[in-house]
């Protein structure tokens, strides 16, 4: 479905002015997100109300309208042209219909591309096992995932689903078979679509999100029968990501999940990303490799002692956020100022710097 000629005129902007996002409600000329910042354009009018919905209905199937009318919510990705993916929401704000457009380039990034650490390709590799990429919105989480996937494909012949919602990098052939499975179209949900992977001769899992409880516990157990399974979840670091998992359970089955998070779990990584003081963004990370000792703490639910492991871990690969924010600043990568704002623990950045 084609977008309207004053959508298609925005959306070629974003591209253009290589910006993250774009937002457009009622009363408001249109505003991108660059490089962190966001950004009115002015030299655009505003739009009325009649407007944000009409350029909504234009893209959202019509089966799915009804649903938005009922739900004031709806989720989907937009392909533009050949140059770019969005991912859309489509919302609504004092009774008026919004719109928050997220860019997905065409090409799956690298992990070299991105500026990861080389680590992660060693949690890529495993034949089994659950990782997550964590942080908060708009970090690169997604893009991260998406880089790690790709590398799989480019080494591995595995059976690799993906389960999103709504799917959003278009991955190239390689040597593995991908199938990309949308919730709302190919899925009722991310619980129903994992459970079935377990009858689809599936090697390596991408669940977009751990929304609940029977999703986590079915990833868990994917990655304890021989399954790599990448996902992510929306926490601020390593001990934070433990414990919102095993919270999201019933008390009575806690004690079990740690058990088998403990034996299941190979890494959580955390990241930011940061203005860089030369333009763009930076990311910054923290990495949990799951050993003898993280293992014992999640068992044992320490959780709170996982942080001084991994900041005395750096021989074993782990890395600490507040020391690489440092680092970045000691190299002129990032201001003091933007370095502090994300530090996970202000008093150890300091000590750091």
């Amino acid at each position: 479905m084609a977008a309207p000629a004053r959508l298609a005129e925005l959306l070629d902007l974003v591209v253009a002015q290589k910006a993250s996002d774009l937002h457009l409600f009622a009363g408001s000329p249109p505003v991108i997100r660059l490089s962190g910042e966001l950004i009115q354009v002015s030299n655009r009018p505003p739009f009325t109300p009649a407007e944000t919905e009409s350029l909504l209905k234009a893209i959202v199937p019509p089966a799915r309208w009804d649903k938005f009318l009922e739900t004031k919510s709806v989720d989907l990705s937009y392909a533009h042209t050949d140059q770019a993916r969005f991912r859309i929401n489509g919302y609504y704000a004092q009774g008026m219909v919004a719109m928050a457009l997220r860019l997905i380039p065409n090409k799956v990034f690298t992990l070299e591309n991105l500026n990861l650490p080389p680590v992660l390709d060693t949690f890529v590799q495993r034949p089994q096992g659950f990782f997550l990429v964590v942080g908060p919105v708009g970090q690169g989480k997604s893009t991260t995932l998406a880089a790690m996937i790709n590398r799989v494909n480019e080494t591995r012949a595995e059976h690799i689903v993906t389960i999103e919602d709504p799917v959003e990098y278009i991955f190239p052939m390689g040597k593995s078979l991908i199938q990309q499975r949308e919730i709302h179209v190919d899925a009722l949900d991310f619980h129903s679509a994992l459970e079935a992977t377990f009858r689809e001769d599936v090697n390596v899992i991408m669940v977009g999100e751990m929304r609940d409880y029977e999703t986590i516990s079915s990833a868990v157990t994917a990655a304890e029968t021989g399954h790599l399974v990448l996902s992510t979840l929306h926490t601020n670091n390593a001990a934070q990501t433990i414990d919102r998992i095993i919270d999201m359970f019933p008390a009575e089955q806690q004690d079990q999940v740690r058990v088998q998070l403990a034996g299941s779990l190979t890494g959580v990584f955390s990241q930011r990303l940061i203005p860089r003081i030369s333009g763009g963004l930076i990311p910054a990370y923290e990495l949990l490799i799951n050993n003898n000792a993280i293992a014992n703490l999640i068992r044992e639910g320490q959780t709170h002692e996982i942080g001084a492991v991994i900041q005395t871990s750096s021989e074993e690969g782990m890395i600490d956020m507040d020391r690489m924010l440092a680092d970045l600043v000691r190299k002129g990568e990032v201001t003091v100022e933007h370095a502090y704002a994300h530090a996970m623990d202000p008093k150890t950045f300091e000590h750091y710097v």
